[in-house]
């Protein structure tokens, strides 16, 4: 079990960076670490990997805004014969720190 969601401002320009960079660690036969505020994680995805797309838009009535966003999903299994064993890592920054 475990889950890393985090959220953070950026520039157009600084998405793309990141996501050309999980996509050439993606392009590869090892592991992928997502890093973001300070949090971070490293996961192995097997191959095939399930790939889904969501955009969406939510607009209420009498708004002058509506909330648009794209969602990209990868999904994998992997063997586990216990919850520990399926787990994710997740390391936050002060952790990282005291490890090096």
């Amino acid at each position: 079990m475990g889950e890393l969601e985090i959220q953070a401002q950026l520039s157009r320009a600084e998405v793309a960076m990141y996501l050309r960079e999980f996509a050439d660690q993606l392009d590869g036969d090892g592991d992928v670490t997502l890093e973001l505020g300070g949090q971070r994680v490293t996961m192995t995805p097997s191959n095939p990997v399930t790939f889904k797309v969501e955009g969406e838009s939510d607009w209420e009535s009498g708004s002058a805004e509506a909330k648009q966003s794209i969602e990209f999903e990868l999904v994998w299994w992997q063997q586990a014969a216990t919850a520990e064993e399926g787990a994710l890592n997740v390391e936050r920054e002060t952790s990282r720190q005291a490890k090096t």
